[in-house]
């Protein structure tokens, strides 16, 4: 959900710029070439997973579907690549009535994905179409890497509820789409309230150490908390000395304190040695709350420990080592004129190497097993086979330039887990290896 859906006011700015120059350039040389206006279709996908992961997770879908709604030159941008002498004035002037106006299909949000899966179909004529294709792939490629380290570190935790802690460990902007694909991939908060307010996502955020330090003892500072907060806050008792630390925090908050968070040392052993210190005050319901530079293995290493939830920063919003999917879009197809019906033809670069490409428009779909297991992905550019027909997973995301597909962020993080659990179990294995689905191309 965005603030529209909210009925907050916010300022929407163009996205016309998030593009390479070379996008603009090509326009250019195809108006003055006549082929602008042939129909084409270009295709979104990745050739490989990330090393050793077993699925990706398509991620923001709907920030694309802002994006594309915001694709505007005014005045003050025509001016801008006017002054730099990037584009001549009948390209300036076709972009300043430019509005996307064709057709966008794509794997909806939270749904899974394989090597060469068409996550997304753009059509249109080739001059709207083609300056799309940076903003699209810089959303997709960052947005479903952070979901895909998401899912892996919802998986190892077994259920337990996951904070995104992330904003001050990348760009500001990409921290707000971070907490939003956490959220797609599993998360249950975060701690920016810039993507609490534009997506709607439940907040969370007590006290650092400073806190602990500003006050004369640590006492005084849980004192401070609890009569502010209240006794089900969390306190942070890792700054001197842990036992100490708990201790004092039951004193305090009394038996009903909410939560401790434990920052830093052997995680596992603190909280065993934390919950029946716990237990033994008398608090048996206060939960243990551990951060401290996670990722999905240390998570996976203290699913036996004690431990209520976990606070995940660096390695969530940097994709856990893989903060790229290198999604790539490609012409697949592309009419030989511009009248409107002229048939297309299958088009792919043939270059030597691993950057080659199937050529065609193409549909996806799921085979699945008898048990209702997914076994895999089937691609194809002819008809659908009668079997996979309701299997189809592209949707319509924009017709006519209209976006068609518009809906709450909890949604995408329900599709996700369904897709996820339909997944051989294989999947949810943090070891490394192939994809989980082999893909077949008929």
């Amino acid at each position: 959900m965005n603030t529209a859906d909210l009925g907050l006011p916010v300022a929407v700015p163009s996205t016309a710029l998030f593009t390479d120059q070379y996008e603009l350039t090509m326009l250019q040389a195809a108006l003055r070439s006549g082929t602008a206006d042939r129909h084409s279709v270009f295709e979104v996908f990745t050739r490989r997973l990330p090393e050793g992961r077993r699925y990706g997770v398509v991620g923001g879908t709907g920030r694309v579907l802002d994006a594309v709604e915001n694709f505007r030159f005014d005045e003050t941008i025509l001016g801008f690549l006017r002054e730099r002498g990037i584009l001549d004035e009948p390209t300036l002037d076709w972009l300043a009535d430019f509005r996307f106006r064709g057709d966008i299909w794509g794997y909806p949000e939270g749904e899974v994905y394989f090597p060469g899966s068409p996550v997304m179909r753009v059509e249109g004529t080739f001059a709207e179409a083609v300056l799309l294709e940076t903003v699209i792939l810089s959303i997709l490629n960052h947005d479903s890497a952070v979901a895909a380290a998401a899912s892996r570190m919802s998986v190892a935790a077994g259920g337990r509820p996951l904070m995104e802690m992330g904003a001050r460990r990348t760009h500001e902007l990409a921290a707000v789409a971070a907490a939003r694909a956490a959220y797609v991939g599993g998360f249950h908060t975060t701690s920016d309230l810039a993507a609490g307010f534009r997506y709607n996502i439940p907040t969370v955020g007590t006290s650092a150490h400073a806190f602990t330090l500003l006050h004369d003892t640590e006492r005084d500072a849980f004192t401070a908390q609890v009569d502010t907060l209240g006794s089900g806050t969390t306190l942070l008792v890792d700054t001197f000395d842990v036992a100490e630390a708990v201790r004092t925090a039951v004193e305090v908050a009394g038996p009903g304190l909410g939560a401790v968070r434990i920052d830093s040392g052997d995680l596992l052993l603190i909280a065993h040695r934390v919950r029946q210190q716990l237990d033994e005050l008398g608090a048996t319901k206060t939960k243990i709350v551990v951060t401290s530079d996670l990722d999905e293995y240390a998570i996976a290493s203290l699913a036996a420990a004690p431990v209520d939830a976990y606070g995940v920063g660096t390695q969530l919003v940097t994709g856990s080592g893989h903060p790229t999917c290198s999604m790539v879009y490609k012409l697949v197809a592309r009419a030989d004129g511009d009248t409107p019906g002229t048939p297309l033809r299958p088009v792919a670069k043939r270059s030597m190497g691993a950057k080659t490409s199937l050529g065609g428009r193409k549909w996806a779909a799921r085979r699945l097993d008898a048990d209702g297991i997914a076994e895999a992905e089937v691609i194809g550019t002819g008809p659908v086979p009668a079997e996979l027909a309701d299997r189809q997973l592209l949707v319509p995301l924009v017709s006519g330039g209209t976006v068609v597909a518009r809906e709450p962020l909890d949604a995408a993080r329900e599709r996700h887990i369904a897709a996820r659990d339909q997944l051989p179990l294989s999947a949810t294995q943090l070891s490394r290896g192939e994809a989980v689905l082999p893909t077949e191309y008929l």
